[in-house]
């Protein structure tokens, strides 16, 4: 695609889609307001509120009706008031269109939770909103110190060292280096042009850290094989996929408006590489033809490491899908092209194909038949996804999955959202397990969002958190997984899971092991051939040992949140249980906030047999974790590196996130009921985040408003000889990120 046809294409984008907006509110115990411009009268504000926004969703919805009754009498009316009956036409069916989209939009900001409501008096505000705000992340490159030399700003005891006032370690710029993480010395150098002479690029990070920065207060580098002394700015980060460089050179332009003293080290080597003519799909092919003898066949896919040997004399690996779910009508930025970029180049390309990206496109229009015209398909394309991803998509509707499961499935014990059991909203699985049916070369399949950031390099990321749930032993794996772990007031991970096991024989309950047991139950073809989902390390003379149950085995689910009981526990999606005997109580339940996973084709298999033999269902957040307990397959929460913005009291912090049944995170308590969520406002990882996108932001190199409404950062601050320069972190994940530019691309 040219250039002129790629810069028109996002402006075009930014003008018709109503996905990338930001909320805000004039609650002064959130986070600042951002500084993203907002039109003068947003429909979204207007429909904020639950009670107004029904009352005019359905005032709305009845004058369509009304449109559309006078349109059916429109010759005698148009005769009255003398119009023109060709031009009214066309003005009323645009007008129509309009509405139409907006009742849509409104529809769909109505099956999203609603957020607890703080009282606006100080006696009773929230407590995180007595702790400071952090300063230390907006330090910048200039305040790098080597790991040794590093004070964090929280957590540290009551008589630590303090960090500030920070001063320049540098009195010039330190340099980046090319960061590579751990990839096969067996793989095939892969190439992003057909000519294949430009081989896909490395990240740059800065070795040290920034003084000051706040350790993540969830989860461990460490722990998980990440480096945590080494950190990344933006033009290390995605300066090598077109940040910082114009659309004429092959760039996105994203980036050229912030801070950028030092940035051309990052193309020092390469060059600025044009991405005008990148085919992703087809670069990922050749990529696995180059090195298909590294990978086993589906019949040895039991396990991601097999015991065959290839042709070379090579351990056979398995491969995986990352599968990122888009809808039509996405906002595509230049900044989310770089981050898509980056997961296929680092995921793909540097790893000789171990991993493929796919994008899985909902068509929100029911009557388009994508999946049995190539026209059609092609159009739905062509209006909405970037021609460099065009063949790594796979289109689906919510038609078509009615199609694929034309069950009648009973009544659910409750329906919160009000939606139907085959909608995005409640059976987000139905796709996925459709793609995995279809795609019988991956043994496992990442469950993505296109709202997620990752500071870091993508492939370290996933490659670290397999490793990590593959060492872990299932005995206590349940209720390990169903809490928080907080380093600094746990301690090391053999005191957190001493806790854990002390904790459970407490309160009377046995570790969770195999499949659990319950009424009603219905068993799968598999298990009433006598097949067992638990491996031989659990089973008959190997299960003496204990420690050693399931060390080694692949998890079949990998959460990014803790799993958690939700029964009692004020979840509003608690009982969103479809299928089963009502004569029976609720069956037992997992649940893990944010859907993104890995998830392994054989639990996969279950959910898909589950849902077209048995009949059964839960909401989408809750139906992968249930099965895997429900059949005794491994699954396992990865404790990855979380930040918060405020100095919170760690004995506070536990009570908030580990306050519900037995110190978990499920029951009576938890985090998750609907009045404690505010706790996660201040996090970088949960749905409701607003700290996410403004750190964002910020590393960006974008001013944002703080705590008391001053406009902070941005390219005037990170120039001043005064400051530190640009942000720097370490590796991290962001969810949401809803916009990222102030100007909304």
């Amino acid at each position: 695609m040219s250039v002129i046809e790629r810069s028109s294409y996002l402006r075009r984008s930014k003008s018709t889609s109503f996905s990338s907006t930001s909320s805000t509110t004039e609650d002064k115990f959130l986070l600042p307001i951002s500084t993203h411009r907002q039109p003068k009268i947003r429909v979204r504000t207007l429909l904020g509120h639950c009670l107004y926004r029904r009352v005019i969703i359905w005032a709305v919805t009845a004058f369509v009706l009304l449109c559309v009754g006078l349109m059916a009498h429109r010759p005698r009316i148009l005769g009255l008031l003398s119009i023109p009956s060709k031009d009214q036409d066309a003005k009323v069916a645009e007008d129509i269109k309009t509405v139409l989209l907006l009742i849509s939009e409104a529809m769909e900001q109505e099956n999203e939770q609603e957020s607890y409501i703080f009282p606006e008096d100080e006696e009773n505000m929230p407590h995180w909103a007595r702790f400071r705000h952090l300063e230390g992340y907006f330090n910048g490159i200039k305040a790098l110190v080597p790991s040794d030399d590093y004070i964090p700003e929280y957590p540290r005891s009551r008589t630590g060292t303090s960090p500030f006032p920070v001063t320049g370690s540098y009195t010039g710029l330190p340099t980046p280096i090319p960061y590579v993480p751990r990839y096969s010395s067996e793989s095939e150098i892969c190439y992003i042009d057909k000519e294949q002479s430009v081989p896909a690029p490395d990240v740059y990070a800065y070795t040290g850290i920034v003084q000051g920065q706040p350790e993540p207060v969830f989860g461990s580098h460490s722990l998980l094989g990440l480096r945590d002394d080494i950190c990344f700015d933006r033009f290390g980060r995605y300066g090598l996929y077109g940040l910082g460089y114009s659309f004429e050179d092959g760039g996105v332009e994203a980036g050229m408006d912030t801070e950028k003293a030092g940035s051309e080290e990052v193309w020092s080597e390469t060059g600025k590489l044009n991405y005008n003519l990148v085919d992703w799909g087809d670069a990922q092919c050749r990529c696995h033809e180059l090195n298909k003898h590294r990978f086993s066949s589906r019949d040895q896919q039991s396990s991601t490491k097999s015991d065959g040997e290839g042709s070379r004399g090579i351990v056979r690996i398995s491969r995986t899908a990352v599968v990122i779910r888009l809808y039509v009508g996405f906002l595509w930025t230049q900044h989310a092209i770089l981050n898509f970029r980056a997961m296929i180049s680092e995921l793909s390309l540097r790893s000789g194909g171990e991993y493929d990206v796919h994008f899985l496109l909902h068509v929100r229009d029911n009557y388009l038949p994508i999946w049995a015209d190539g026209v059609t398909a092609q159009r739905v394309l062509d209006e909405n996804v970037p021609p460099e991803f065009h063949s790594i998509c796979t289109l689906w509707s919510e038609a078509q999955m009615r199609l694929l499961y034309p069950i009648r499935f009973s009544s659910s014990v409750e329906n919160p959202s009000n939606n139907d059991i085959h909608g995005v909203y409640r059976s987000a699985h139905f796709p996925l397990q459709h793609f995995a049916m279809t795609h019988p070369q991956y043994a496992h399949f990442w469950n993505w969002e296109m709202d997620m950031r990752w500071i870091g390099n993508y492939y370290e990321l996933f490659d670290s958190l397999g490793a990590w749930t593959r060492s872990q032993p299932r005995v206590g794996i349940w209720e390990r997984s169903a809490k928080y772990y907080i380093p600094r007031y746990h301690g090391t991970w053999d005191n957190f899971t001493d806790l854990v096991n002390r904790e459970t024989e407490a309160s009377g309950r046995l570790p969770i092991v195999g499949p659990a047991t319950f009424p009603g139950k219905t068993a799968l073809r598999s298990e009433d051939r006598g097949q067992s989902f638990l491996p031989d390390s659990c089973i008959g003379k190997l299960s003496l040992d204990r420690e050693k149950c399931g060390v080694g085995e692949d998890a079949d689910l990998i959460m990014l949140n803790p799993m958690f009981d939700p029964e009692g526990s004020g979840w509003v999606f608690s009982k969103d249980v479809t299928g089963y005997s009502r004569g029976h109580p609720v069956p037992p339940r997992r649940s893990a906030i944010i859907t993104a996973s890995r998830l392994s084709r054989r639990l996969l298999e279950v959910m898909h047999e589950e849902t077209w033999r048995l009949k059964h269902n839960m909401f989408s957040e809750m139906f992968p974790a249930s099965m895997a307990l429900h059949h005794g397959l491994k699954a396992v929460y990865a404790p990855h590196p979380v930040h918060v913005d405020r100095e919170w009291e760690l004995e506070t912090l536990n009570e908030a996130f580990n306050g519900g049944r037995d110190g978990t995170t499920g029951g009576r308590g938890s985090p998750y009921n609907l009045r404690n969520e505010h706790n996660h406002r201040g996090t970088t990882w949960y749905y409701n985040s607003e700290f996410a996108g403004l750190l964002w932001r910020r590393w960006l190199g974008y001013a944002q408003m703080d705590e008391n409404g001053i406009l902070r950062g941005g390219q005037e601050a990170e120039e001043s000889k005064e400051g530190t320069g640009r942000m720097c972190l370490r590796s991290m994940l962001f969810h949401p990120v809803k916009w990222e530019h102030p100007d909304g691309y």
